[in-house]
């Protein structure tokens, strides 16, 4: 009876949850925008493929600093008033990006823009891990994070029925007035997270150094390291697989699908591998979802037709996002509430090093004449090294859940 008790989602958590699902589908939307309009702006502007890196790392060298400022200020000021700010500063420079008119323009556009997508995701990660009880908090942040592969799933459509070359602006469009039409939900519906309030008359000073006390060094390298690893792969794919595509042959149309597959994938995988974690364990899940990319990427590299990329795409997008929302789910586990922000928030600027490192340097090695199918092989080992990384997170936290229990538990239950 009381394990039913303490499952049951919290007042308001469901909606928290839908709302955070909105930003993110429109934060999914805003990331993959660049590289469903890449082909159609690198011809606007005359970008070579190099040039074209930039424009994708420019984005993601944005959500590094976004991530860590985001998820620091969501430990101060509250995560409600951190998730509004950067809605409205991605929304705007979205619009902004169809306004650019050279390489330079476009980069400080996007790395403006990179700025609010970063800050956005903490948040989103800790009122979804605050709103659900620990034994559902796969299930909330999958659900939430599911939202992010569809919403770049979205991207790719409007990329499909924009027409002619000028179409690349529809999508910028659509990313950037969705935000705003999106603020006045945010502000009448959306609800601070209780464990914040609660917890909000803490000694907040120390709370970065807070990282690495009291037996979580080892739990913030390994989380650093899964992510690092992971967001290398994954917005290498995110950015070049519609380019990839074209260089096989195959027309621009048949590239939008196969990005779309990859997203339709992930939001599945999203759900799926997060929902598995809070049924069968977070060990096992891990282990599964790391083969499952592995086995994803070896499929990819050897694609040809449309048919195998199409494959290979889904596949790639079910365990490589969906292991993401894994690693989000437990990010939110790693860190009690006080400190949960900053604890999400550097992870996921470390992750970001990653996803601007990835499409930065599969750029400078495409122009260097290195083969796609190649470039997939050499990510295995990145891959390699995040499933140790998360291994041993995954470890720490089983080993430490009975010891150092989230203070907020004992007020979540008192409140249901």
């Amino acid at each position: 009876m009381k394990s039913s008790t303490t499952a049951r989602m919290p007042s308001g958590g469901a909606l928290t949850i839908g709302l955070c699902l909105v930003v993110a589908l429109l934060e999914g939307l805003d990331l993959q925008s660049t590289g469903v309009a890449a082909p159609r702006m690198a011809a606007e502007f005359h970008l070579a493929v190099a040039q074209l890196g930039w424009a994708f790392g420019i984005g993601a060298l944005g959500l590094l600093p976004g991530a860590a400022i985001g998820g620091r200020l969501a430990d101060r000021i509250g995560r409600k008033r951190v998730l509004m700010a950067s809605v409205a500063l991605f929304g705007l420079f979205s619009i902004a990006t169809t306004q650019v008119w050279d390489l330079q323009s476009l980069l400080i556009v996007r790395f403006l823009t990179g700025l609010g997508l970063g800050a956005a995701m903490p948040n989103l990660i800790a009122l979804c891990a605050e709103a659900a009880p620990a034994e559902r908090r796969g299930v909330a942040v999958g659900a939430m994070y599911c939202g992010m592969p569809f919403g770049a799933a979205l991207a790719a459509v409007i990329g499909i029925v924009s027409p002619g070359d000028a179409g690349w602006r529809h999508i910028f469009y659509v990313g950037g007035i969705g935000p705003l039409l999106t603020l006045p939900l945010l502000a009448l519906f959306l609800k601070e997270s209780t464990q914040f309030v609660t917890t909000s008359g803490h000694v907040r000073s120390g709370v970065a150094q807070a990282l690495w006390k009291e037996g979580r060094a080892g739990t913030t390298l390994a989380l650093w390291t899964s992510y690092l690893g992971t967001l290398i792969v994954l917005y290498f794919l995110m950015n070049w697989l519609p380019s990839m595509v074209v260089s096989r042959g195959l027309t621009r149309v048949q590239a939008s699908v196969v990005q779309m597959m990859f997203n339709i994938g992930g939001g599945i995988g999203a759900i799926v591998i997060a929902g598995l974690m809070d049924r069968i364990g977070k060990r096992p899940v891990v282990v599964g979802m790391y083969v499952g990319i592995a086995g994803a990427l070896l499929a990819l590299a050897g694609a040809t037709g449309s048919v195998s990329m199409t494959c290979g795409g889904l596949l790639a997008g079910l365990f490589l996002v969906g292991g993401q929302s894994v690693l989000y789910a437990l990010a939110g586990a790693a860190y009690p509430t006080h400190v949960r922000g900053t604890g999400v928030g550097a992870a996921v600027a470390v992750g970001r090093v990653g996803s601007m490192v990835g499409p930065l340097i599969a750029g400078q090695l495409l122009a260097l004449g290195q083969s796609a199918s190649m470039l997939v092989l050499s990510s295995i080992p990145l891959i390699i090294i995040a499933a140790v990384g998360a291994l041993t997170l995954a470890a720490n936290l089983t080993r430490i859940a009975h010891d150092v229990p989230d203070p907020s538990r004992a007020l979540r239950t008192e409140s249901i």
